[in-house]
């Protein structure tokens, strides 16, 4: 079973992290179900956030007498110190439990730091003289920001997305956190789910022994194919390489991350599935984007207001209405 030492924090995790955004998703019986049987298989490090509704708290009842057996990160998208600790309390309570193993600031447009008007990274120091924060984390899409937080020399672990259709200047950052002994935490690993082959995936991220892949997982059969990856690692063998490339190149320059920063859009538009569901038409079964749901998804196009609001929130520049154009055009040519 390959494991991960998250820098110097020096927590080491099973290769397979469990990203539990997805849990939000299906009832509370069966998220325990699925928590506790990667937990009895040897996955010992989960990933929340406040922002992912009831996912808190379905960890907090699947673990709640097994706690110091595990490593949890979870996340606060406060922008001030009074929001901080009103977070902080929430997800304590929520995850039944009175410490944080690695409590992440939450995307944010800038690098908390201390002496910052917000006085966020003050609160953070404050909660770990506490003892309620083990470590000091940060998650990122923006590479300024990740680049401010590695050399500040501030933040124990980086969370950032990487998979096989990273860009240069991502496994820049990388190999920087690996320089700086921080630990790498890798969302989107599956590129939010334009990758289509686990296999694959895996096998490029075990190259990297300082990163950390959390997979978002929902199903039983998801969970059950990373299960079976810790007793039989695949490796990069030429078919994947061959994969791989291909993915490489048909995904490759601007495409919509799904990521979802962008919204809520004024016009109703689902920005995060209709900018790339050219993509999602030819990586998918096709039919299950052509329903009359998804016409009138896509139709909402028509009545983009051109405000501006999507571009200056998405963290990878993309002139998003362009590409909700170019997406909706392209669609209709499969009705």
């Amino acid at each position: 079973m390959k494991t991960v030492t998250l820098g110097k924090t020096e927590l080491v995790v099973n290769k397979n992290g469990f990203g539990a955004l997805p849990i939000q998703r299906i009832s509370q019986r069966d998220a325990i179900y699925l928590l506790q049987k990667a937990f009895d298989h040897g996955i010992n490090y989960f990933d929340t956030a406040r922002w992912y509704r009831d996912s808190e708290e379905k960890i907090g009842a699947a673990f709640a007498h097994t706690r110091e057996h595990i490593i949890i990160s979870t996340k606060t998208g406060a922008r001030n110190a009074h929001d901080f600790w009103k977070d902080l309390h929430t997800s304590l309570t929520n995850l039944r439990t009175d410490y944080i193993d690695i409590y992440q600031f939450h995307n944010p447009a800038f690098c908390p730091k201390p002496g910052g008007s917000s006085g966020l990274y003050e609160a953070m120091m404050e909660a770990q003289q506490q003892g309620k924060v083990r470590f000091i984390g940060i998650t990122n899409h923006r590479l300024s920001v990740a680049r401010e937080a590695i050399h500040s020399d501030l933040y124990a672990t980086l969370q950032f997305p990487f998979s096989y259709l990273a860009a240069k200047e991502d496994l820049k950052i990388v190999q920087a956190c690996k320089e700086k002994n921080i630990g790498f935490i890798a969302m989107k690993a599956l590129s939010g789910g334009l990758i289509n082959n686990a296999e694959a995936a895996y096998a490029y991220l075990a190259e990297f022994d300082n990163v950390e892949p959390i997979w978002g997982i929902q199903r039983e059969k998801e969970l059950d194919e990373f299960l079976e990856y810790q007793e039989h690692a695949p490796t990069l063998t030429a078919t994947i390489k061959e994969q791989i490339h291909a993915d490489q190149k048909e995904l490759a320059g601007n495409f919509c991350r799904g990521c979802g920063y962008c919204m809520p859009c004024p016009a109703g538009i689902e920005i995060n599935n209709c900018a790339r569901i050219s993509l999602l038409l030819r990586r998918a079964p096709q039919q299950a984007y052509l329903t009359e749901e998804w016409q009138t998804k896509m139709k909402k196009i028509e009545d983009c207001l051109h405000c501006g609001h999507c571009m200056q929130k998405c963290p990878y520049g993309l002139n998003t209405p362009e590409l909700l154009q170019e997406n909706y055009r392209d669609f209709k040519t499969f009705l």
